[in-house]
């Protein structure tokens, strides 16, 4: 056993293991043609790298994806979408981008978890009261979710941006006009 416990060993170590796993498991190539070819200025890299899903459009231009809902603007594009399936690219970064052919959607983001509950009925003296408190515990019901280990980039995003979000080819909900 070698007791690789940091970087500077294992470095040192590196040129003596490659030597052995190339000796053991090394195979010559079956022709000698290089086909790398070098990046194209049309490649788009965080577009090839993204998880990308398909998902059906309703009659009223809109779909799901990880529980929230997304009502496409009504452009040519999306009207053409209706009944179909559309593509969804999420990025490394959480940015959405949905796709109909070659056509970007432009849509807008309504999580589940942003519903307002039902109050009670209060005077309306006490309205302004009232909501600053909805107001607030909806605000620290949004941090408690962004301390959660598991929340995503793109939830954390879409609990600080509230419902008011829109989304567009790899850009991010709060440089959308």
């Amino acid at each position: 056993m070698r007791e690789i416990s940091d970087v500077e060993a294992a470095n040192a170590f590196a040129p003596e293991f490659m030597a052995d796993y190339n000796r053991r498991f090394a195979c010559a190539p079956r022709s000698e043609h290089d086909a790398h070819r070098l990046l194209q200025p049309s490649d788009d890299l965080a577009r090839i790298f993204s998880w990308q899903e398909t998902r059906f459009v309703s009659k009223s231009l809109t779909l799901h994806y990880k529980r929230v809902l997304y009502v496409l603007d009504p452009t040519d594009a999306a009207r053409a979408a209706r009944g179909k399936r559309v593509r969804i690219e999420e990025r490394e970064d959480g940015s959405l981008c949905f796709w109909n052919g070659e056509h970007a959607l432009l849509a807008t983001a309504f999580p589940k978890e942003h519903g307002v509950q039902a109050a009670e009925v209060v005077e309306s003296k006490r309205l302004a009261e009232t909501m600053e408190l909805i107001k607030e515990r909806q605000r620290e019901r949004a941090e408690a979710k962004l301390a959660k280990p598991f929340t995503t980039l793109r939830k954390a995003r879409l609990l600080r941006a509230g419902t008011q979000r829109r989304t567009a080819m790899g850009a991010s909900p709060e440089t959308q006009p």
